[in-house]
């Protein structure tokens, strides 16, 4: 996976079939698709692969507790089959993972108990293990800095986990194996139309500043938060349909709660749901539902949310945490599409919908990481009708995702990198050459996860990471200290 390369294709060929807007999850999931099935595919993101709300996640792979009890069993069902899917097709960045819910009640541990007892049956064969009733000791002994006090017992359920951002690049990875056209910083300026039809998109390359024309049978708009701006191109009068809901995570030092097991509140005071989650050597803990006006590339944690999810980790584990304990705070923008009716984000479905404008442009939101494989076959399926291409089936179901050659394990299992050693000259090499890494961000944010492990780490990392870029990318120092000083003004948003 080459940005030069991409980029000359990019300048050579011509009338795609599909083009993609936004290398997300979605946009990622659905290159695959439709290059895996022989249709000529081009994905253009704006930013990285995975800067936005894809890099930001809880980090798990999961049915979703608590849309069984809003009732969606259509929803959890299909997420906890694809939850199957990715674990088989991703074993080296996914694993299952036992939780426990704590219970304070004989209530309680029968209501959690038969809920969650379904929620295995839901998962039918792909299930990841059966629902235990837990004793007070038991739950202690799997938790064993959670507080005692007034403890009756758990509930023990198994879900999966996985490297968001790391699951993104091997994606885009797969996609361009399959011979998709997968291109970073080139952003879509505008629709190209023909007769009030898409016929294509005109990009501008934020590095260097050129301007492409690129034309195909279809277009689709897998830009997450920032659907409603693409639908605008298409349709000046368009009225916001989404409704960003962010959510943040703290990450703290693993002596704070010690297991190797997670940690799930169902119900917090205000309604919500809390996750202590073993990530990397780290815990992270989260999160929060906080309705949003403003979409950034770069949401803060508020003030608030900090508060709270302080406020209810110290409610529940034994150690006191401070705000100076924490090491990186994050957030993340849910795209949510909101009913006229609805008055909270909280009560807001996350199913992904497919809207086809009268233009020919598909647009599809909503969603979530786990249910990423279903959404692109969906969207595909469509493109498919809407640009009359040839009927081909769908193969994604069991297809390996990721590349393993040599340097890619090394790099992929070196658990050591994700928790802050210094990067090897190697190691940036191949971010630069094989994974179209273009600034210190791209490298310590999402080809390792260092500045959402440990922000101070990160910024201590960044002139030698910088350097050593330069290097294989044929800059000069200018450029090392423009990155330095970007780095840092992002990286100061992830500090306490």
């Amino acid at each position: 996976m080459n940005r030069q390369a991409a980029l000359k294709r990019l300048q050579n060929e011509k009338d795609w079939d599909i083009i993609i807007i936004g290398g997300g999850a979605t946009g990622l999931g659905a290159a695959v698709d439709a290059a895996s099935r022989g249709y000529r595919t081009v994905l253009v993101e704006g930013h990285d692969f995975g800067k936005g709300t894809s890099s930001r996640a809880t980090k798990l792979v999961h049915g979703g507790v608590r849309y069984m009890a809003q009732g969606n069993l259509k929803l959890v069902r299909e997420a906890l089959r694809e939850r199957g899917l990715l674990l088989k097709n991703a074993p080296h960045i996914t694993s299952g993972l036992l939780f426990i819910i704590p219970v304070y009640s004989f209530f309680q541990k029968m209501f959690y108990g038969v809920g969650l007892g379904m929620y295995d049956m839901l998962a039918g064969k792909l299930s990841l293990g059966k629902t235990k009733w837990l004793s007070k000791k038991k739950t202690l002994e799997y938790l064993p800095d959670l507080s005692g006090d007034g403890l009756s017992g758990g509930i023990a359920y198994y879900d999966g986990q996985f490297d968001d951002a790391r699951l993104a690049i091997d994606l885009a990875k797969t996609a361009v194996k399959h011979g998709a056209a997968i291109i970073n910083y080139c952003k879509a300026t505008e629709l190209i139309k023909k007769d009030g039809k898409v016929k294509g998109v005109i990009t501008q390359d934020l590095l260097d500043g050129a301007v492409k024309q690129l034309t195909a049978k279809v277009v689709i708009n897998a830009t997450g938060v920032f659907t409603d701006a693409i639908m605008h191109l298409d349709d000046p009068g368009h009225g916001a349909m989404v409704k960003p809901s962010q959510g943040i995570h703290l990450v703290v030092e693993k002596h704070f709660f010690e297991a190797s097991q997670a940690l799930m509140i169902p119900k917090t005071e205000d309604g919500r749901v809390l996750f202590a989650v073993p990530w990397h050597d780290k815990v992270v803990i989260g999160t929060t539902d906080t309705a949003i006006d403003t979409i950034s590339f770069e949401p803060r944690p508020l003030e608030e949310e900090i508060s709270f999810v302080l406020h209810h980790a110290n409610k529940y584990f034994k150690k006191n945490i401070q705000r100076s304990d924490i090491k990186s705070m994050f957030a993340g923008l849910r795209p949510l599409v909101k009913p006229k009716d609805a008055q909270s984000t909280s009560v807001i479905s996350r199913d992904h919908i497919i809207i086809v404008a009268p233009s020919g442009l598909i647009t599809i939101t909503g969603g979530k990481w786990t249910t990423y494989r279903k959404m692109a076959e969906d969207v595909i399926d469509h493109a498919v009708i809407t640009g009359k291409l040839p009927q081909r089936t769908c193969i994604t179901k069991d297809m390996a995702i990721g590349l393993q050659d040599d340097a890619y394990t090394h790099i992929n299992g070196d658990n050591a990198l994700h928790r802050g050693a210094t990067l090897s000259e190697k190691e940036i090499e191949y971010f630069v050459k094989h994974e179209m890494a273009q600034t210190v961000e791209d490298i310590l944010a999402r080809r390792t996860r260092l500045l959402f492990l440990d922000a101070a780490a990160a910024i201590e990392r960044c002139y030698e990471t910088a350097a050593l870029m330069a290097r294989f990318m044929d800059k000069g120092e200018d450029w090392v200290k423009k990155q330095v000083e970007e780095f840092n003004a992002v990286a100061k948003n992830y500090l306490p």
